[in-house]
């Protein structure tokens, strides 16, 4: 596995694969160290610089070894708000799958919101999740992990 300035870690269990696809590429096209950590088999590419670690099962086994092994400044991509709280507080970056990043400033809000919907849908006031994953997502997905890596990198 290559050192460079940032690993880019993947909660793969829920990634679309079209964002792992572009994930994939930008660490090539970048050298940069990629980990996809789950706890099932994840099919990766092979190159020197992307690594699939698979976890045992259980709840959070994947997000744990996420936070024990990224560093400052690295990257996460989850959907995962706690996860993703986890990994600011160790001054390292999440963004999720549908380009969003979360940052020291919003993760709060995030997390507020996030327990405030899980409320409503158990109280059955709504129900369902997040819209399905699309064009305009893996779009803006694409562009911020560009500005990202164009910043960091």
């Amino acid at each position: 596995m290559q050192q460079n300035s940032i690993t880019l870690w993947i909660d793969a269990d829920a990634c679309p694969n079209v964002i792992k696809d572009i994930l994939f590429r930008a660490a090539d096209r970048k050298q940069l160290s990629l980990v996809l950590v789950a706890n099932r088999y994840i099919a990766a590419p092979s190159s020197p610089y992307i690594e699939a670690v698979q976890v045992a099962s259980g709840f959070d086994v994947a997000d744990n070894y996420i936070v024990q092994n990224c560093q400052a400044n690295d990257l996460v991509i989850t959907a995962d708000i706690p996860l993703a709280a986890d990994v600011i507080a160790k001054k390292a970056f999440a963004l999720n799958p549908r380009g969003e990043l979360y940052t020291p400033e919003n993760i709060k809000e995030h997390l507020a919101m996030r327990d405030f919907m899980t409320s409503l849908r158990d109280t059955g006031r709504i129900s369902g999740g997040p819209s399905a994953f699309g064009q305009q997502d893996k779009q803006a997905f694409a562009n911020a992990l560009d500005r990202f890596l164009a910043i960091r990198s």
